[in-house]
């Protein structure tokens, strides 16, 4: 008897264990390891959520947005065009970035001002990417998907993510909102814009 109760009471440690939240320091981690070839295709924006309100307002104004990821042979540099929809327009941007480790740096930037990486997410088919902008003054956090729409669970991870790093209430793109199509060279509805 008595081992059956004390098997009971292990199987009820175990379980309690593994129900444990997250601790912030887990959520935020960057990647441990990242495979460029990983990043390449397309990826929908599917919430997003900063530290300042004016820029947060902004943000809420996209209808979509996407990021398209060149696929490159390259393990330390990446291309990719960002498009967005706003007023039923679409914009975009191009961008290339170096890769050292989990971390990136924005071409051409001022390494000072600006930091970014990607973060551990459970989603299977999610991309976080964290910057800090202005030497630490301003946070966004990005959730892209290959899906439109993520379960619940997974958003409820990102939520606890944005917590940790006390950024304002993140905002969830409408999924049915249509994305921009790929950006075609001479599109005169195209029309490009360089600010994130």
């Amino acid at each position: 008897m008595f081992v059956i109760a004390c098997a009971i009471a292990l199987l009820c440690c175990l379980a309690v264990s593994h129900s444990a939240p997250l601790t912030c320091e887990d959520l935020v981690r960057p990647l441990d390891q990242l495979d460029p070839r990983h990043l390449g295709g397309k990826w929908a924006l599917v919430a997003g959520s900063l530290s300042h309100l004016p820029y947060l307002e902004r943000f809420k104004q996209r209808d979509s947005a996407s990021i398209n990821v060149a696929s490159n042979s390259s393990d330390t540099h990446i291309s990719y065009t960002r498009s967005l929809r706003l007023d039923n327009k679409c914009k975009y941007s191009s961008y290339n970035i170096t890769l050292e480790g989990s971390n990136f740096t924005y071409d051409g930037t001022d390494k000072s001002n600006l930091s970014a990486s990607f973060v551990h997410t459970s989603c299977r088919d999610c991309m976080l990417m964290h910057m800090t902008v202005e030497s630490g003054k301003r946070h966004h956090l990005y959730l892209f998907s290959r899906r439109r729409q993520l379960e619940q669970k997974e958003m409820e991870e990102f939520s606890a993510q944005v917590e940790c790093l006390n950024l304002l209430p993140p905002v969830v793109m409408d999924p049915t909102k249509e994305l921009c199509p790929e950006e075609t060279a001479g599109d005169p509805a195209a029309q490009t814009e360089g600010e994130t």
